[in-house]
């Protein structure tokens, strides 16, 4: 099991990659009164402050488990290396596109794109609640007597977070102004599809139970879609 990480000391850690996004946002665009980047980051730190305070309370295991990850799958490293090359430039690629006006977004896309990300969050929210076995690596937690989950967004697609997290950067370029940014997040979201398609065929194989759920939930990733 990982080293217990108290609250104080991940309240603290969110302070700090608050303020570390901040920086990511407005030192590049040499604009400290970017109204959208400071709601973005509100928004931002309001959530996972609620997370915080609410699994805490309880779940416990849970933040542990997502704040001290142990990736043991080889292929599951490669591809969170691959995914991080999508997905850090999209927090810095926005404030570029602000101060040399690579993008011309209208302002009702900045507004469909808050209510995607206000949405991806309250998604976010849900999934954790729903999977007390939420980690960020793969992997099978026999320790904890891991089990299917079946209930609530696991209902529609069997990689609920995922699909709440394609929504979230998507959404996250679009709130921002920044069309560019959407190039770096498509390769992400290709690292994110792969990696569903091998932790998928994982589960399969070595989690009980999987394979009949499967069968009544099938779309992996987008509803209705795939």
């Amino acid at each position: 099991m990982p080293k217990e990480v108290s609250k104080s000391l991940l309240i603290v850690t969110l302070v700090m990659v608050t303020l570390f996004l901040g920086l990511g946002l407005f030192i590049p665009a040499g604009d400290f009164l970017w109204f959208e980047a400071w709601i973005y980051l509100i928004l931002f730190f309001i959530f996972f402050m609620v997370v915080i305070l609410y699994f805490s309370k309880y779940d416990p295991e849970l933040l542990q488990k997502r704040a001290k990850p142990e990736f043991k799958e080889k292929w599951d490293k490669i591809v969170m290396i691959f995914m991080g090359f999508g997905f850090m430039p999209v927090l810095i690629l926005p404030g570029f596109d602000r101060k040399y006006g690579w993008s011309n977004v209208h302002p009702l896309v900045e507004i469909i794109g808050f209510i995607g990300f206000s949405l991806s969050l309250i998604f976010l929210f849900l999934v954790m609640k729903e999977n007390t076995y939420l980690s960020k690596a793969v992997e099978i937690q026999k320790d904890r007597g891991h089990k299917v989950i079946t209930t609530g967004p696991y209902r529609i697609v069997r990689h609920p977070m995922y699909t709440a997290f394609i929504l979230f950067i998507i959404c996250d370029c679009l709130a921002l102004g920044s069309l560019y940014s959407l190039i770096p997040a498509a390769i992400g979201v290709v690292g994110l599809i792969i990696r569903t398609v091998l932790e998928d065929r994982m589960l399969h194989k070595e989690l009980e139970g999987y394979t009949e759920y499967a069968q009544k939930t099938k779309k992996k990733l987008i509803p209705f879609i795939w």
